[in-house]
């Protein structure tokens, strides 16, 4: 929800992005500074959705957990070549690939994976905002009219090294590097009398380093124990130049330079053991942390911008998370199987600049249970039920108490400086599902699921008027803050299957389709739209893929449709959404086992998209239009194995 229709965005699980949905890789939190995107589709075995936490996976999983699990190496020689191009708006991203299996030694392999991508991007500034004053009526619209482009280039690089210690014993050595750089230029015209004309021009560098250990040994048949471990260092450098002109003529001029070095570490030990009676017994303890230097500067025609000397250039901030958990599951009978496992985790997190130290601790203890009764004794008729506590922590940025001054004129609370709050509390959710699954017998599945959700200490951003030290004049901020308590519930509804299962004469196409309907309601912002923040009432999917019988072509489609949204975000600001019908398609051709390529197109009908707000002030009434049109996306993409 709340992006571009074709360009992708945040995960979500049930509306519900922004750390309620647990975005896993190989069971483990990805490190700072990564993100999905930069992970090679190659190098993924498989995705395992889960829809309530678990002591083992984490319990910040309010929404559920996606796991990504990455390929093991292969213990045979296979190389891979990719190579591929996208086009979108005229602007070409080519992009090539190289993947290596191989084994070696007494039972060793090991996995080498290189990307390298680039890519040209054209978006359009469109924005109306009309304000009318409640003292004596005069409305003022401002519109601005503009684009922006950007080009960015990428490498990264995965590998696995899997190390056969003994017959029961293996290491497996991880790293990942990702290196990337954007340059980005945009002009923007719009009405006023402070200036008309806005050119920016802007780079940024990013790298990411990885290192990931994992150990396991079996002293016995029922016994396994697993020990991890990993350090990364990440370091982010940006510039930005905007010069403001009015009537031809230069009136303001902003640099700012932002340079941030993160490092991190985690460490994971788990033991796993059967036990008599059909009991499976984990335990295991976490630790993870994160470091932060960052320095900015902000120059207003060549001097420090007003304002911010007390907080200085310089903000450092580390993160330290422990976690101890501990899970049984068993079965009773034939038919029901029973987990409960209870979870204890501790954060802190630390923040410091040239005026202040803050710190902020909180430590969550969420028990968990889940049941299973197998209607059908194979296991492929299901009813599940769960019981669970989840939370949400707040993210380091937004304990941070250093403001980011808003420089547009006039200031007013659709133009607010942000600043963090170190103060913040975890939301906790006390959650309730009840699921339906059947499974196939050519590899579908039915399920039906209800979800309930009951939130404490709800974090949303709230803009306010605050006398600040940053300001002789009262300033309107806009900072997370726990507002109160809140409750979600949803049904969900999937479908996978056999066209020819339902239908003698039909061909044998793939079908998926899902539907699923959420409401929500937030105490203390006033109705009827006091839903969560980018929640939609429903989202809708269908899909298929077909293999044709007298070609070596496949074929395949798409479908999402997400409706309109009006949520009340607090009591001054209403946000809209429009609607999105985004529609994909590809086809595969299979020229022998070893080549193929691939023809794909992303929002085939692009829609134009929308998003306003409407905030309420005690002396304005200010409304916001953004948009603008979409655009198709083609790819095609040429594959061989050797």
């Amino acid at each position: 929800a709340g992006h571009r229709p074709g360009r992708g965005g945040d995960v979500r699980m049930r509306g519900m992005g922004s750390g309620y949905t647990q975005i896993l890789v190989n069971g483990e939190r990805m490190p700072p500074g990564f993100s999905l995107d930069q992970l090679p589709p190659e190098q993924v075995e498989r995705i395992e959705v889960l829809r309530a936490p678990t002591a083992e996976y984490g319990a910040r999983a309010m929404a559920g957990t996606i796991n990504v699990v990455l390929r093991e190496a292969l213990k045979k020689t296979l190389n891979e070549f990719r190579a591929g191009f996208g086009v979108e708006r005229g602007k070409l991203s080519p992009a090539i690939g190289w993947s290596r299996n191989d084994s070696f030694g007494d039972g060793h392999a090991y996995n080498l994976t290189v990307n390298a991508t680039r890519g040209e991007r054209i978006d359009d500034v469109i924005n109306d905002t009309l304000t009318r004053t409640l003292a004596d009526g005069v409305e003022t619209l401002q519109t601005s009219r503009g684009r922006s482009e950007e080009t960015r280039q990428a490498i990264n690089l995965t590998g696995r090294v899997q190390l056969k210690l003994g017959p029961a014993d293996s290491l497996a050595i991880q790293p990942f590097i990702v290196s990337s750089r954007s340059d980005t230029r945009s002009t923007l015209l719009r009405t006023g009398d402070v200036y008309d004309r806005a050119d920016t021009s802007g780079d940024s560098r990013f790298t990411l380093g990885r290192l990931n250990l994992q150990w396991q040994t079996r002293p016995d048949a029922d016994t396994r124990i697993e020990l991890r471990g990993g350090v990364g260092r990440a370091s982010a450098d940006s510039r930005s130049l905007r010069q403001e002109s009015l009537k031809g003529a230069d009136t303001r001029l902003q640099d700012d330079t932002t340079a941030s070095r993160d490092n991190s570490w985690s460490l994971l030990g788990k033991f796993s053991r059967s036990l008599q009676n059909d009991h499976s017994l984990v335990a295991g303890i976490e630790g993870e942390g994160n470091t932060r230097h960052q320095n900015r500067v902000t120059l207003v025609d060549g001097k420090p911008q007003p304002g911010l000397d007390e907080f200085g250039d310089d903000l450092d901030a580390s993160s330290t998370r422990l976690a101890a958990y501990v899970q049984d599951e068993w079965n009773v009978g034939k038919q029901w199987d029973f987990y409960a496992g209870l979870r204890w985790e501790g954060i802190e997190t630390k923040s410091s600049a040239a005026n202040y130290a803050a710190s902020n601790r909180s430590s969550v203890f969420t028990p968990l249970a889940h049941a299973r009764y197998k209607l059908d004794p194979a296991g492929r008729e299901n009813l599940r039920m769960s019981l669970t506590r989840s939370y949400r922590s707040p993210q380091v940025q937004d304990l941070i108490a250093r403001p980011s001054i808003n420089t547009q004129l006039p200031h007013q609370a659709n133009t607010p400086d942000r600043a963090g709050n170190p103060d913040l509390k975890p939301e906790l959710a006390t959650g309730l599902e009840i699921g339906y699954e059947k499974y196939l017998s050519k590899g579908g599945l039915l399920s039906a699921n209800l979800f309930a959700r009951s939130i404490t200490n709800l974090m949303r951003n709230v803009t306010e008027l605050e006398t600040v030290s940053w300001s002789t004049t009262p300033r309107w901020v806009a900072r997370p803050r726990n507002i109160g308590k809140a409750s979600t519930a949803g049904l969900e509804l999937e479908a996978k299957f056999r066209l020819d299962e339902y239908l003698d004469d039909a061909w044998p196409v793939n079908v998926r389709s899902n539907v699923s309907v959420f409401t929500s309601r937030v105490d203390g912002i006033p109705g009827p739209n006091n839903r969560l923040d980018a929640q939609p009432k429903a989202t809708a999917n269908l899909g298929f893929d077909y293999r044709l019988r007298s070609l070596p072509l496949s074929i395949g489609a798409t479908l999402n449709w997400t409706p309109s949204s009006v949520i009340q975000q607090s009591v001054l600001t209403e946000a809209t959404t429009s609607r999105k019908l985004v529609s994909d398609a590809f086809a595969l051709w299979n020229f022998t086992p070893e080549q193929s390529l691939r023809l794909s197109a992303s929002n085939l009908t692009p829609l134009d998209y929308a998003t306003g707000s409407v905030i309420t002030t005690n002396e304005q009434i200010i409304t916001t239009n953004s948009g603008g049109p979409s655009y198709t996306l083609w790819q095609l993409r040429w594959e061989m194995k050797i």
